[in-house]
């Protein structure tokens, strides 16, 4: 593989998204923990050293280096329901500075499915965090990746891309106050304490007041701190069936890999509105043939649209303005990165002149001994300042050689 540090072009991303692909789409090849675990143990076996795999209800990504995006896509399809082939057709692929700036964007909320929607940052902090303890994640991408998160960070305290309350889960309890009358009356079901339902739930209470809201989470105890926490009731898993008849409104956020309401679950059970936050979806198929039994999914309620967005909207260059700076700043020290070995090998050539027999010293050696670390520094980070500027790196060596002899010398 050709140095990474040298040639950007090595570093790619190839991913799928809501624009091109329906939620059954892109629940074939999403990523759980266990499929991550499997492709960082086997890619290794790929040629691949440096990656990580984000996979959210919005898209399914792998950053890394590569001799080729095709080393990428076949290890990410290695452990997904849909095939290489599909992948292939349906993806985006970016090298270099566009897969760069790819990432900035999906961390600033550009490439949302509702613009501004911040809920990915925590996604990419936590794809990153899971290959970096794996050792997959060396120099290049964490110092990309820190960056990424800064700039997310000042786009949301310095533009209005994040104003008004507008997110998946928001959107969820917006559809529910606009096509549920009298919802206060209504039996409320929660399944998955995550992010998002965690943020539905919050939203349910403070949007709708609601309270006769009953969360379900494959953890109990999660779910026990959150009722306890915002008043409400908990039940364990094991009674989801009898749960899952009693609902008037079922909000689904498990992003478990299987379905876990079911058809059987909902027969001759009334009328039910059932709005399924997960992907892959995580309420069977089948359930949207019981007449009496209503299912939104993410790619439906992301439709909704309002003032806010179009004000988010007004944002996007300040936004991307944003970005254009961290990018450069992230290149300058990615440029520096490159002359760090010229950089060592001077530091190196420095010290052996300076223990060389026929190097003429006008001082005391043990006073030039204890000023050499210091000289030499000097001289490197003026060369490396030089070399900022201008790409002379034959002519900055000689320099600095010259400018270490006649300071020893003085």
């Amino acid at each position: 593989m050709r140095n990474k540090f040298l040639d950007l072009s090595t570093f790619f991303v190839a991913g799928i998204n809501y624009k091109k692909t329906d939620d059954l789409v892109r629940g074939s090849f999403a990523i759980g923990q266990e499929q991550y675990e499997n492709i960082l143990a086997l890619a290794p076996s790929h040629g691949l050293n440096e990656l990580f795999v984000l996979s959210t209800c919005n898209r399914t990504e792998i950053y890394g280096f590569a001799e080729n995006a095709s080393q990428l896509i076949d290890l990410l399809c290695s452990q997904t329901i849909g095939s290489k082939e599909l992948f292939t057709e349906l993806a985006y692929i970016k090298s270099g500075i566009p897969a760069i700036r790819h990432l900035f964007n999906v961390a600033g909320g550009l490439d949302s499915q509702i613009l501004g929607d911040y809920e990915i940052v925590g996604q990419i902090k936590r794809a990153v965090k899971f290959a970096k303890d794996r050792k997959f994640i060396q120099a290049f991408m964490e110092r990309t990746t820190n960056a990424v998160l800064q700039s997310s960070k000042v786009i949301k305290n310095q533009t209005a891309l994040s104003d008004g309350t507008v997110s998946v889960s928001f959107t969820a309890v917006q559809y529910i106050k606009e096509n549920v009358p009298n919802v206060t009356d209504k039996r409320i079901l929660l399944l998955g304490v995550g992010k998002i339902g965690r943020s539905t739930c919050k939203n349910l209470k403070d949007y709708l007041s609601v309270s006769n809201i009953t969360l379900i989470n494959r953890t109990e105890e999660k779910a026990a701190e959150l009722a306890n926490e915002l008043d409400l009731k908990y039940a364990p898993i094991e009674q989801l069936d009898r749960f899952v008849g009693e609902a008037d409104i079922i909000l689904v956020a498990t992003n478990a890999a299987t379905p876990v309401v079911l058809k059987s679950q909902l027969q001759n059970k009334g009328a039910k509105l059932i709005l399924d936050l997960s992907i892959p979806y995580n309420v069977e198929k089948e359930a949207m043939e019981i007449p009496e039994v209503t299912v939104i999914g993410v790619d439906e309620l992301s439709k909704l649209k309002d003032e806010t967005l179009q004000k988010r909207e007004a944002e996007v260059p300040k936004a991307k303005a944003i970005i254009t700076k961290h990018i450069e700043e992230l290149m300058e020290w990615h440029e520096m990165r490159k002359h760090v070995p010229v950089l060592n090998a001077v530091k190196i050539k420095l010290k052996e002149i300076h223990t060389s027999p026929l190097f003429v010293q006008s001082s005391s050696s043990t006073t030039l001994m204890s000023n050499t670390d210091e000289k030499i520094q000097r001289v490197i980070s003026g060369m490396a300042s030089k070399m900022r500027r201008q790409n002379q790196r034959g002519c900055h060596y000689i320099e600095a050689i010259n400018e270490f002899m006649g300071s020893s010398t003085n």
